[in-house]
């Protein structure tokens, strides 16, 4: 009995001394449950502040949700929808304070470019496919962020996105033609024929649409300049259905023939279930794909983009997981395809939100204001969404990036039109897929031909360091170069030949000096082309050799055994004289005749040790 309860002692002085990692727990609880991680900043002050921006960004996105919706040609609501549950649950699963989730212009053409020659924009076909594409992208993002893939969105260029979206802007305001002037365009035609029947039907543009499309984009246009505070869209919507009302009073709608969009259902999300089957996933997945890295991009660059301000660290891996639960849900909630969206995050943050409670308020108070503004939609003229598309649209292209692209860079010229016009005469998916191919094979290209400079010391007391200004001439037997990029099998055979033509012009340049400060990365394929350049050069008579070698680079060398061909007698490390231990290698009668002498060691010795004779040097 004493053993026992001296064992139980034992036992309960270890528990104290070693209590429960509750630092691990913490980290994997918020891991699985992030909302843990702002949850303590709660208090009643932000909760406050949360409530005012979330009822802010519920006005804002109620007419940018149908307007959205009619732009993926889905029935305006399945827009408010998309705006409730993916909103809510991508505030609670991802990283950003200030990211509001929800319909985005861009998503939303992409959806219908895509997805339109597949079905009836409307269809109860077509808004099952666009939930399994809404299901499917869940999924993919989802998975992207499980396996830690957040560090992909960086692969897409700020040009392709940029480019991408012009081209989509391009492609709502010829979507949106028949409705602003009243002409009868076939769904789904492509953006030529778009215009190719536009113009052959002028004659019959309806004038009492084209007037209440204009008196809207006149309303927004004026409101955004001279009431920058209040939602543009809102008072454009009020003003042009007030407007067409006007009209149909005093003409009739036997005359005007303005149509409306008819009134939304003042309900919550219907349950919903996307169509799993072989045939639909075979037809949505490619497109699915698409949208994935469209979405991802979007939603991380914005988060990214607001963190600047807010000072706040996002988890690029923790978006894609936020990301891929509110579209996983999300279709199970009648709600297509959602993204971060820029205008709303923006008007989040400029509106005081103080922890992601504000986008879940915003879900909120728009399920309130759907429920007591829906049978007004019946009284929304389609030429007033029109008009506010064009808005939408002309605020999707940024005229001072492409500028700047003219300016400063061919190569990233050819990728902006690239998929610019592949966006406008292609499709949208193919115009992504090309812009991030083709900006990777550039980069690539860029990258497989690091600078190699010609270098010399630093001719000042005391440096250690070689510059590409020094006004010296050359060695005739010892050649420095410095390479800055790194040596990977794309650039193996642009450097090797630099090196090689440095003893097909100087024969007598046997000896090579590679100040490697700008190499950060090599592989197997550059340790073995210097491997080979080493051996030639011993067998010429020579040798190569390295100065200010990085830690990772000697790393990958030792481990591969290409350390004991290159010789570890030949790398210098930084602050160490790497001429005065290569001087002694050179070929003294060429030195003896020589009169450049840009060395310290070439006025005192030859390289054989013999005193040099006292001679006029050539500077």
């Amino acid at each position: 009995m004493a053993d026992n309860g001296g064992s139980k002692l034992r036992k309960t002085r270890q528990k104290k001394l070693n209590p429960p990692n509750f630092s691990s727990f913490r980290h994997w609880s918020i891991k699985l449950l992030p909302f843990l991680r702002w949850w303590p900043r709660v208090n009643r002050d932000n909760l406050r502040a949360d409530a005012i921006a979330g009822l802010a960004g519920a006005i804002v996105v109620l007419p940018q949700g149908v307007a959205f919706a009619t732009l993926a040609g889905m029935p305006p609501q399945y827009g408010l929808y998309a705006a409730m549950v993916p909103a809510a649950v991508a505030a609670l699963f991802g990283s950003s304070w200030h990211l509001v989730s929800g319909p985005t212009n861009v998503i939303s053409i992409f959806i219908f470019a895509s997805m339109s020659p597949l079905a009836e924009p409307g269809s109860s076909e077509y808004i099952g496919l666009v939930l399994t594409l809404t299901f499917l992208t869940g999924l993919l993002q989802l998975v992207m962020g499980l396996a830690r893939m957040g560090a992909l969105v960086n692969f897409i260029s700020h040009t392709v996105v940029i480019s991408f979206t012009a081209g989509a802007a391009c492609l709502i305001f010829a979507a949106q033609i028949k409705n602003f002037f009243g002409i009868d365009i076939p769904r789904g035609a492509s953006f030529t024929d778009t215009w190719s029947h536009f113009f052959t039907q002028i004659t019959g543009i309806n004038p009492y649409v084209t007037a209440v499309g204009a008196a809207t984009l006149l309303a927004g246009v004026l409101c955004r300049k001279f009431f920058p505070n209040f939602p543009y869209m809102i008072a454009a919507m009020l003003i042009g259905s007030l407007f067409a009302a006007t009209l149909n009073a005093f003409f009739g709608h036997d005359i005007t023939h303005i149509t409306t969009i008819g009134a939304l259902p003042g309900s919550l999300p219907e349950l919903s279930r996307p169509d799993l089957s072989a045939d639909s996933i075979k037809k949505t997945l490619p497109v699915a794909l698409a949208v994935t890295i469209l979405a991802l991009t979007e939603a991380v660059s914005i988060a990214r983009a607001i963190a600047v301000k807010s000072g706040q660290r996002i988890d690029g891996n923790q978006e894609f997981i936020g990301q891929g639960l509110s579209n996983l849900l999300g279709s199970f909630f009648s709600a297509y395809a959602s993204s971060g969206s820029f205008n709303r995050s923006g008007l989040n943050y400029e509106a005081g939100a103080q922890t992601p409670l504000a986008a879940i308020f915003s879900a909120l108070a728009l399920i309130v204001i759907l429920l007591l503004v829906a049978p007004l939609a019946n009284y929304l003229p389609l030429a007033v969404m029109a008009a506010i598309l064009f808005m939408v649209a002309y605020g999707l292209i940024d005229f001072h990036y492409m500028r700047a692209v003219f300016k400063t860079s061919r190569q990233e010229i050819v990728v902006m039109l690239v998929t610019f016009f592949a966006a406008l005469f292609a499709d949208l998916e193919f115009a992504i897929y090309t812009g991030v191919i083709l900006s990777l094979l550039l980069y690539l290209t860029r990258t497989s031909r690091p600078l190699v400079l010609d270098v010399k010391p630093d001719p000042a007391e005391g440096s250690y360091h070689y510059s590409v200004d020094t006004g010296l001439p050359d060695c005739p037997q010892l050649k420095m170069v410095r390479i800055n990029g790194s040596l990977f099998f794309g650039a193996v055979d642009h450097v090797q030949r630099q090196l090689e033509e440095i003893d097909e012009i100087n024969h007598r340049q046997k000896h090579v000096l590679i100040v490697a400060s700008g190499i950060n990365f090599i592989d197997m394929p550059g340790a073995e082309m210097l491997v080979r350049e080493a051996q030639r050069r011993r067998m010429l008579g020579g040798g190569l050799y390295f100065y200010r070698v990085k830690d990772e680079v000697q790393r990958l060398l030792k481990q591969g055994g290409y350390m004991n061909s290159l010789g570890q007698e030949n790398f210098f490390p930084v602050r160490t004289r790497a001429v005065a231990h290569i001087y002694p290698k050179l070929d003294a009668e060429i030195c003896r005749h020589c009169k450049v002498r840009i060395f310290k060691e070439c006025h005192e010795r030859l390289p054989n040790g013999e005193p040099r004779q006292a001679t006029a040097a050539t500077p």
